[in-house]
């Protein structure tokens, strides 16, 4: 290789370190935006049925739903809302898991 296309390669290499260290520098942590567009996750897996009412919304001994829903009136032609029974025939989402009371085994005191 001849000596002037070395100097220019370092005059090259140079130069990229020189811009690389006067341009601002770019945060590493990702900044925290108050309105995510995402919302965090529930901490417990929610029991949440097929038509979008919590477990507690639906009858214990026959599973059907007892929430009202709210028909808007422009798909009924009034001018406000109407309330009607939601149309669930029974709970369709997870099941939570019975809760059972295990005695402390470490004291001895059972």
């Amino acid at each position: 290789m001849d000596p002037g296309s070395l100097v220019l390669g370092a005059a090259i290499a140079f130069g990229g370190i020189m811009i690389g260290r006067l341009l601002p520098r770019r945060s590493s942590q990702p900044t925290q935006h108050p309105h995510q567009a995402v919302p965090a996750a529930p901490r417990d897996p929610q029991p949440i049925c097929g038509c979008g009412h919590h477990l507690v919304f639906h009858d214990h001994d026959s599973k059907m739903c007892q929430a009202q829903v709210v028909i808007p009136g422009r798909w009924t032609g009034q001018s406000g809302g109407t309330y009607r029974k939601c149309m669930c025939q029974g709970y369709r989402g997870p099941i939570p898991l019975d809760e059972y009371y295990a005695p402390d085994l470490l004291n001895g005191d059972s």
